[in-house]
């Protein structure tokens, strides 16, 4: 690929989350029909049902992302992913041909849609946990969603799977994480800034935990490269106008715009940066969020020449990937994309699965403890390429892409490492040396370990 650059850096912080106005939407309880609508009335929940792994009855497992308000743009794609990882687990097809379920016992899916609304994911995550007695959850999209719910799951010790790149700076023994830490996607793209555009960057974000933290980040990095932050700006979650903010850019003309707008303000800022006469070619955005989904919903002539930092691309070249395409479109529809999110989506789905797999074969219940061990360390081939559970800190060996997104909404991969790379969920430039390594068996004590070291790169597969 091109743009190769040499050593990589670490740079990750993290935050407190936000919180939202509380608003019940309803919760579907649905058991083989992936379709069902996420505001349908939900079935009543046994009081005292547990858990089977004897074949007896489904394993139910929770499914958390938001259907409807300004984040379902992209977290619906999330669970599309899942209900095609999930069919493909019980009917025995994709990458699960050849067997039938967990042990021939089916998945169930418990299906809530939280509506955008951080109180109601940890609202919901209860409901999941004491009422509908599921083995674990999938989901949570922004940070601050995960931030709620992350006291649930600790709390009662239950299990999350948690598929989004994210601001780092947090390990924990109940959720076992599929998208970017920080140095697989910041790591590589604010060195490729400087390089390609200049080192005058200006910081865009919407108003919560992610993007503020993750622009510090960057921030750091930029500096570290000799570079210049010339402005940093925030929005309202859900905010559509960009006007002001746009202004502000012009006065500071900066080489580049570093974007970590989300959910429906995406769409609306680049429609209104060209509107007001800045094109890619004078002030090219990278963006951490922007993904193909997206730049559907907006028009790829409103991306086209601007770049996006992912392990996943829609356009990456592996057999995998065709399948996993083909697979997803002949599900939801021809007109459909894929993108980074709905893959780390699917690649935790079929984690949790090949854990449950172990357990039913070694004769084990499906307990939090039990799955937990079971999961570190499990590899897939996933649609990016080979990855891997980190056994000690529960992140996830991923591939550093950068997309340059051409005319046709798809991206030009202009930069990619080799092979996947380890994940770091703490900043090696504020904290030399930390490092987060649960022991074996994990019994839930203080992960953090302080060497003092650099710590060197590693890859799943050496380059």
């Amino acid at each position: 690929m091109a743009n190769q650059f040499g050593r990589r850096r670490f740079i990750i912080l993290g935050g407190a989350g936000v919180a939202g106005t509380l608003l019940l939407k309803a919760c579907s309880n649905t058991t083989s029909t992936p379709t069902a609508s996420p505001g349908a009335s939900p079935t009543a929940a046994t009081p005292n049902a547990a858990p089977a792994a004897d074949g007896a009855k489904g394993i139910k497992v929770g499914v958390m992302y938001s259907t409807t308000g300004s984040i379902a743009i992209v977290e619906k794609s999330l669970q599309d992913a899942t209900f095609l990882a999930i069919d493909q687990i019980n009917e025995g097809t994709g990458p699960w041909a050849g067997k039938k379920g967990i042990n021939g016992q089916l998945l169930e899916k418990v299906v809530v849609n939280p509506d955008s609304n951080w109180d109601l994911y940890n609202q919901m995550s209860k409901r999941l946990i004491d009422e509908d007695k599921v083995v674990c959850v999938l989901g949570c999209y922004t940070s601050a969603s995960r931030k709620s719910v992350l006291p649930v799951f600790e709390e009662k010790d239950r299990l999350l799977y948690y598929p989004v790149y994210y601001e780092g700076n947090e390990c924990s023994s109940n959720v076992f994480y599929t998208g970017a830490a920080p140095n697989q996607q910041i790591t590589d793209s604010i060195p490729y800034c400087i390089k390609n555009f200049g080192k005058k960057g200006f910081f865009i974000g919407s108003d919560y935990i992610y993007p503020k933290e993750s622009n510090r980040i960057a921030k750091a990095e930029l500096v570290a490269g000799g570079g210049t932050v010339v402005g940093d700006e925030y929005a309202a979650l859900g905010t559509t106008e960009f006007i002001t903010i746009i202004n502000k850019i012009k006065q500071a003309k900066p080489n580049f715009i570093l974007s970590n707008l989300v959910g429906d303000s995406i769409p609306a800022f680049y429609k209104q940066l060209k509107d007001a006469g800045i094109t890619s070619k004078q002030i090219p955005i990278m963006a951490f969020p922007t993904t193909e989904e997206e730049i559907q919903a907006m028009g790829p002539e409103f991306a086209e020449g601007h770049f996006s930092s992912f392990n996943y691309f829609q356009s990456v070249d592996t057999p995998e990937n065709k399948a996993f395409i083909e697979q997803f479109q002949a599900k939801f529809g021809k007109e459909r994309v894929t993108n980074g999110v709905m893959e780390a989506a699917y690649i935790q789905t079929f984690f949790m699965a090949q854990a449950m797999e172990k357990c039913a074969k070694e004769k084990k219940e499906f307990t939090t403890a039990n799955l937990r061990e079971a999961t570190r360390g499990q590899e897939f081939k996933a649609p990016q390429g080979t990855v891997k559970s980190d056994p000690d800190n529960y992140h996830t060996y991923l591939y550093s892409r950068i997309g340059k997104w051409k005319a046709d909404g798809q991206a030009e991969i202009v930069f990619a490492t080799k092979a996947a790379v380890k994940p770091i969920p703490w900043s090696q430039a504020l904290y030399k040396g930390r490092l987060c390594v649960h022991k074996t068996p994990d019994l839930r004590g203080n992960p953090i370990v302080e060497t003092k070291k650099p710590i060197p790169v590693a890859f799943l597969d050496k380059p």
